[in-house]
């Protein structure tokens, strides 16, 4: 299997879906239904998984940009006899603007091919696999369209160029000459939905999602230092956003490993709490705060009635609970790396942490949260409840351990925020007798917390009570207030998790784990910045800044030997990381 390394991809979307292209041309990877959905092109999991590509028949190389403020991609080839662009785009639906887009997306993947200089040869490869490259469909060709069907899975494909049919395949050759245009659009729908798919014009698909994307970029004009990464940033989460519920997956693929050999091959394409609150955090320092009562509404449907048993970290994007793990044991695996696995078990954790990081997020979009509805109020008070009675229990940890269960210091933290929120909240929230309570159990978890995370053999705050293991998600302290980043012991936490685990401004989140970890390096400058270092905070968000890969996208972490992103792709997390730490 040829190496297709992940950050060698761009990353298309549609509000419902996401495909990713490398600079070869290929489409490796393309779930059109929803995020978490079956694939139709896997390769980058398996050779043999589906893809679609089209690119010079010879050698060339390639530049790649992003058309200005989209998710519009446009790829240049330069040959021995000329140059030719091929511009690709998940549809939006036709008209649609500003916070409409995605809504109701036609699930149309379209490529425009231009000649620009000379006459270069090209070559379309296309070999459609579904339910993640189990299935290959018959191929049938009529009047231009080449249609695949098996099982729940239609696809149309529309080419203005001759295709030969072939194997569960189809193949052409054509030459783009100086101010030549093809066109090729894809569309995708159920086998049994009564509508055959989409084929609008791909010249006009790529005019109208550019227009989209550009009409909900304008709406979000941050003016900040960093202006430029921080907007890409802002529309690589819109674009992992599932539009008709609001929820933001954690990253668009499955499996990609955080180290390639290893078995932590997770699937993110599902909607974590913590990505949720931090997300709205991002999205508001990013001047994108106008959807705060439409997620804080989906996630209190999600959760549904509360009781004591432990909220859900997790759900899939319209809500669904159960995301029971299972193995792909047919796909080779990213680079080889299996398993590969669909659905994630952390769904079944419990991780105390949730608790602070939406009643933070709540406060922080308190003012667009008035009048708050009866489901979100019940929601905050609620986990208000569960921070008071189970602070003092252990968790699986912001890192999802799939061990024993431990007494995680950044756990107890988000749990003393979920409480410091809820008494700020007051009557909007809870009687005075539930502020009375919230109050006393927050300034018990403070003194716990000061008293039993604090390691003098160690000189830092450590990851769980009674541990000499360093953590760096106790640089959450400064972040949600908990303590001042120039306090004399959380300075000298940051000057040993810097020393011990940061490589090349890269922070590890422990001992052991395999590459930086991205979120956690913005943390460090963030923390920075707030103990008044400014300098030294903006050489190294600058370092970090500058390890984007071509189109500013990151993966989930970066191996400092290599430069190499890992982990699946592209990551909301790691993104939104940026955007706090510019604010």
């Amino acid at each position: 299997m040829p190496t297709r390394h992940i950050s060698e991809h761009g990353f298309l979307a549609d509000g419902r879906s996401a495909a990713l292209v490398d600079r070869d041309g290929s489409v490796n990877w393309w779930c059109p239904p929803r995020f978490d959905a079956p694939s139709v092109f896997g390769r980058l999991l398996d050779e043999n998984a589906g893809h679609w590509s089209i690119r010079p028949e010879g050698a060339a190389t390639s530049t790649r940009s992003y058309l200005d403020d989209t998710l519009v991609l446009r790829t240049v080839f330069t040959t021995a006899t000329g140059t030719v662009a091929v511009t690709d785009a998940l549809a939006l639906e036709p008209g649609a603007r500003g916070h409409d887009i995605g809504m109701h997306s036609p699930r149309v993947l379209a490529r425009l091919v231009e000649g620009l200089t000379g006459e270069v040869p090209m070559r379309v490869e296309y070999a459609p696999r579904f339910e993640y490259g189990r299935v290959g469909a018959y191929l049938t060709e009529r009047d231009g369209v080449v249609a695949a069907t098996a099982g729940a899975c239609r696809l149309e494909l529309r080419a203005d160029v001759p295709l030969t049919v072939a194997e569960g395949a189809a193949a052409g050759r054509f030459t783009a000459r100086a101010g030549s245009t093809h066109r090729f659009t894809l569309g995708y729908a159920p086998t049994y939905a009564g509508a055959a798919p989409a084929l609008p014009d791909a010249a006009e698909v790529v005019a109208g999602t550019v227009a989209g994307w550009r009409s909900w970029s304008a709406l979000h004009d941050y003016r900040g230092e960093y202006r430029d990464e921080v907007r890409r940033s802002a529309l690589a989460v819109q674009g992992m956003t599932y539009a008709p519920s609001g929820a933001v997956v954690a990253a668009a693929t499955t499996s990609v490993p955080e180290r390639l050999g290893g078995d932590r091959n997770y699937d993110y394409r599902y909607v974590w709490l913590r990505d949720f609150s931090l997300t709205l955090q991002a999205l508001w320092r990013a001047a994108c705060p106008d959807e705060a009562d439409r997620q804080f509404t989906w996630v209190a449907r999600a959760m549904g009635r509360i009781g004591d048993e432990p909220v859900p970290i997790m759900y899939g994007v319209e809500g669904e609970r159960d995301l029971t793990e299972h193995d792909l044991d047919h796909l080779a695996g990213y680079e080889h790396s299996r398993p590969v696995l669909v659905g994630n078990d952390a769904w079944r954790q419990r991780q105390n942490d949730v608790l602070g990081e939406v009643l933070d997020a709540a406060w922080l979009m308190r003012y667009y949260l008035d009048p708050m509805s009866p489901e979100v109020r019940d929601l905050l008070r609620t986990l208000a409840d569960q921070a008071e009675r189970g602070w003092h229990r252990p968790d699986a940890g912001m890192w999802e351990g799939r061990g024993p269960e431990r007494h995680y210091v950044s756990s107890k933290v988000e749990c003393w925020t979920a409480l410091d929120r809820a008494v700020r909240f007051g009557s909007r929230i809870g009687e005075p007798a539930d502020v009375a309570r919230w109050a006393a159990a927050r300034d018990e978890i403070r003194a716990a917390v000061l008293t039993h995370g604090w390691n003098e053999r160690v000189g830092a705050y450590t990851g769980a009570f009674g541990s000499d293991d360093l953590d760096a998600s106790v640089l959450v302290m400064p972040l949600v207030g908990f303590l001042p980043a120039h306090d004399p012991r959380m300075r000298a936490t940051m000057d040993v998790l810097e020393r011990r685990l940061s490589r090349d401004g890269l922070l590890r989140r422990w001992d052991g784990d395999p590459a930086g970890f991205v979120i956690c390096s913005f943390w460090l400058a963030a923390c920075l910045a707030e103990a008044g270092e400014l300098d030294r905070a903006r050489r190294l968000f600058e370092r970090l800044a500058a390890r984007t890969n071509d189109l500013g996208l990151y993966a989930e972490q970066i191996d400092p030997d290599t430069g190499e992103q890992v982990g699946n792709f592209p990551q909301a997390y790691s993104h939104i990381g940026l955007i706090i730490a510019a604010g």
